[in-house]
């Protein structure tokens, strides 16, 4: 496999954003950057970041924070993989709480994937499946799912994990707990899908879903 060089510049600018990451709980902004390195340039902290991704250490959106380390950048310089914690999702109460400031260490063994946030449980709607109240479950955004499949949907009324089902027969579509004591939740027009859950995180390692049944039980 060929070997990506990265310059000490280039290293200093990941170090810095993990750091940022890790301490303050948000990537930093150009500003940020300028004051840390001694620039005056926006542009020539663009271009440190555009070598970074282009050697795909990170990952940039058209954000003031937008920056995502990439699994390639962690390994370069030897730190633990970060995880954004995304929020409360009740399952079982139609509410989220979003924590945009908060990221999670992953131990060593486990690799991080784009899109890939944690999620905590409040609530007992998703027993059945293995999900009970206080555990963090790691989801991975999707722009496609299956049957049966565990999701973060977000809702009029707020953010759920339930399982998504698919039959042939009406209503066609819809989610639905896994504690009886729940009704099933159908689908209106507001009604979106966000991430498929594809693990519990637990002490820095990931218990991934049975794929036969596609649950923890």
């Amino acid at each position: 496999m060929r070997q990506i060089f990265i310059t000490k510049r280039q290293k200093e600018f990941l170090e810095a954003i993990y750091n940022s990451l890790k301490n303050e709980g948000y990537p930093p902004t150009f500003k940020e950057l300028r004051e840390q390195f001694g620039i005056s340039s926006n542009q020539a902290i663009l271009g440190h970041l555009n070598a970074l991704e282009k050697k795909g250490f990170i990952k940039r959106e058209d954000t003031a924070r937008g920056i995502q380390i990439l699994q390639k950048g962690y390994n370069v310089i030897n730190r633990p993989a970060l995880i954004p914690l995304a929020g409360v999702s009740y399952a079982g109460l139609i509410t989220a709480t979003y924590q945009q400031d908060q990221w999670t260490k992953l131990s060593d063994e486990v690799k991080i994937k784009q899109d890939m946030f944690l999620v905590e449980i409040s609530g007992n709607s998703m027993i059945e499946a293995g999900i009970n109240h206080g555990d963090v479950l790691i989801a991975q955004r999707a722009s496609e799912f299956t049957n049966r499949d565990i999701v973060v949907a977000q809702l009029h009324e707020g953010t759920t994990v339930k399982r998504f089902v698919l039959q042939s027969h009406t209503p066609t579509k819809f989610l639905k707990p896994e504690n009886k004591k729940y009704d099933i939740i159908l689908f209106k027009p507001d009604t979106k899908m966000q991430a498929k859950i594809i693990g519990k995180y637990i002490n820095g390692s990931i218990l991934p879903i049975n794929p036969k049944n596609k649950s923890f039980t």
